[in-house]
């Protein structure tokens, strides 16, 4: 199932990410959010959009992942997104992480984008990752 792998996918990268002390000492503790706090102190990552597609075979299961991780700032200038990017790159790609009732068949980095928003203040870093899933 596609959708549970997602969820499997989504929960075992959140982990990955606030036990991770490189990170953690970057954001300034474990401000790691699916959804962040109204008033939530920069910088901090979310977890983003996810596209999940089939990747089965003829005899086998699988599902290819598409996940986006924000990365969020207000340092001053583009640095501090870019180091945060840098650290979920270094936490994520080819990870071992272990997911309940699949099984990761990789996990590497495809994009990453470092942009100024609107307001003029803000720093945001889109850290794109790919995945392949099969079920256990």
């Amino acid at each position: 199932m596609p959708i549970a792998s997602a969820v499997a996918l989504r929960a075992a990268v959140h982990s990955a990410l606030a036990a991770n002390s490189t990170l953690t000492s970057v954001l300034g503790g474990p401000k790691i959010y699916d959804e962040p706090p109204k008033q939530a102190a920069f910088p901090y990552v979310t977890l983003g959009e996810a596209r999940i597609a089939d990747f089965s075979t003829g005899t086998e299961s699988g599902a290819e992942h598409q996940l986006t991780l924000h990365a969020w700032s207000r340092q001053g200038g583009h640095k501090e997104a870019h180091v945060i990017a840098g650290a979920l790159l270094q936490a994520l790609d080819d990870a071992p992480l272990t997911l309940s009732g699949h099984s990761l068949i990789n996990l590497r980095f495809a994009v990453a984008d470092v942009r100024r928003e609107a307001d003029g203040r803000t720093y945001h870093a889109l850290v794109r990752f790919r995945a392949v899933t099969e079920p256990l």
